[in-house]
């Protein structure tokens, strides 16, 4: 906590004057945002914006992640209490961070969708202003991505999940052919047909579910990693991305069930939560653009067990951004 702001306490989400701001909160009490950013649509000198994208419309089976913006922002509360473990510094002294908001929507109109989310991701990225976005269903990942490539060009896409979401679009033929299809299942292969995705420089962790192809991908699945290692899995991502400018879209169910309930398609064997935060932190001298988190559904959650994961990978996503700015590493005990 800063001396400076010792004598402010509560509601930072709307009191704060700078985003670089943080002072005392109770974790139970008080208005939330993501690790208490304050909520701003000034992006003047941000260098990340937190936004939630609360659309659920495109799942295959189980709804709700609608609702995870909002959980996963609730689930942040003890992260914004002290400094970043592992890390050993307040993130927020050194990387300017706000809350955006949600992304506003007409889950009723769905020719409206992916225009949507793409200017509003355009308005952020603009400005050379980062995104990090909780979704939502996976599909959201697909617009936001057709935003980051318009500016950096095709994106390398590190995918953390169960599943390869590049089975072929499948639906009404006049929504084929509008582009217009809306399934968290295929938007991955339309990602790569289109240019937007350079899948000889991306990667796919944690999979455990089938497809008769590839689509070009490096697959590694979960028991691979299970068998080969944190240390070996990042050998991988790292030597296949290079220096390309790298979009992780994180969908939580990666996680083996037992560490992600809350999520729309869970499938056991995935990744254990200790993993997943020891990939993320691994990955910090790749060329970072953006990142997604997705697929939380506070429906069937159990304990804030899901948000709880999201809201810490989200977290030392930021981290590794810190470090990148300059933050000092200072940690403590043995890592």
């Amino acid at each position: 906590m800063s001396q400076k702001n010792g004598h402010k306490k509560g509601d930072q989400a709307f009191r704060m004057q700078s985003p670089n701001e943080r002072w005392h909160e109770m974790t139970y009490g008080g208005a939330l945002s993501f690790l208490r950013r304050k909520y701003s649509r000034d992006l003047s000198g941000v260098d990340v914006a937190v936004s939630g994208v609360p659309y659920d419309c495109a799942v295959t089976y189980r709804p709700g992640a609608r609702l995870g913006p909002r959980a996963i922002r609730q689930a942040s509360v003890q992260l914004a209490e002290l400094k970043a473990f592992p890390f050993g510094f307040d993130p927020f002294d050194t990387l300017s961070v706000i809350d955006f908001g949600d992304c506003h929507l007409d889950p009723h109109y769905p020719q409206s969708i992916i225009k949507t989310i793409t200017d509003h991701a355009d308005r952020i990225i603009s400005t050379d202003t980062k995104m990090l976005t909780f979704g939502g269903d996976h599909f959201v990942a697909y617009p936001l991505i057709k935003a980051h490539a318009k500016k950096y060009g095709p994106v390398a896409l590190i995918q953390f999940d169960a599943h390869c979401d590049t089975w072929p679009d499948e639906g009404p033929d006049e929504a084929l052919v509008s582009g217009q299809a809306l399934d968290h299942g295929t938007m991955f292969a339309r990602g790569v047909d289109e240019g937007i995705i350079d899948v000889s420089k991306s990667t796919q962790i944690g999979l455990r579910t089938y497809n008769d192809t590839d689509y070009g991908f490096e697959i590694l699945s979960a028991p691979w990693v299970h068998r080969n290692g944190v240390d070996e899995t990042l050998k991988v991502i790292k030597q296949r991305a290079g220096d390309a400018p790298v979009y992780i879209s994180f969908d939580i169910d990666c996680l083996d069930p037992a560490f992600a309930p809350g999520t729309g398609t869970p499938v056991t064997g995935g990744l254990a939560s200790w993993q997943a935060l020891e990939l993320i932190r691994g990955l910090g001298e790749l060329n970072l653009i953006g990142m997604d988190l997705v697929e939380v559904s506070p429906p069937y959650d159990h304990a804030e067990i899901t948000a709880l994961a999201a809201a810490h990978i989200a977290h030392d996503w930021l981290c590794l951004l810190a470090v990148k700015k300059g933050a000092k590493l200072k940690p403590v005990g043995r890592l």
